[in-house]
């Protein structure tokens, strides 16, 4: 038998402005000209193909829901495509909202594994990705260097990406620091 779970005044959340306060402050200042009409979410292609919904993390930020946004997965599912914000009729700045919200969550320690993984390989190589063998000689059979003209052909350039990375706590924040 389905039974419809009673959610009672106990249960109920307090709305936290100052949250949302922190939200605009930290580049999302147009996160609560949002009135829900789903826009976003029915444009959104991660909808398409996961759970995804862009509408519920703008209205969860609207009413300062941090411990629901903050160590949310769903915050690292946005692609960033910005076909949310071409096409809100109310002109929100979908994407900022986002990266701010991304930005205060990597400050508390939450960030995505994968997203993770690829800040850190930035800050200890300066790429997205690291150079395979298979790659090299892929490159070779090309008729390319075997190594790209980037830092990674360029050990002093490495040296200065790995420093800067150090000197501004990135390093520290990707592997979970605060």
């Amino acid at each position: 038998m389905f039974t419809v779970p009673v959610i009672g005044l106990a249960d109920a959340k307090e709305p936290k402005p100052e949250f949302t306060r922190k939200v605009i402050e930290a580049g999302g200042k147009t996160v609560n000209l949002c009135f829900q009409c789903g826009t976003c979410t029915g444009s959104c292609p991660s909808g398409r193909q996961t759970a995804f919904r862009i509408r519920k993390l703008v209205r969860r930020a609207q009413l300062g829901f941090e411990e629901d946004v903050l160590p949310s997965e769903d915050l690292w599912l946005c692609t960033t495509c910005f076909t949310c914000y071409e096409r809100c009729p109310r002109g929100v700045e979908i994407v900022d909202i986002v990266m701010a919200l991304r930005n205060m969550a990597v400050r508390q320690g939450h960030m995505a594994e994968s997203h993770r993984k690829v800040a850190e390989l930035i800050s200890k190589t300066g790429h997205l990705v690291s150079l395979r063998d298979q790659d090299k000689e892929l490159r070779g059979r090309l008729g390319l260097e075997e190594t790209p003209p980037t830092v990674f052909s360029d050990p002093k350039a490495q040296e200065e990406v790995v420093k800067i990375a150090a000197l501004c706590g990135f390093d520290k924040l990707v592997a979970g620091g605060k």
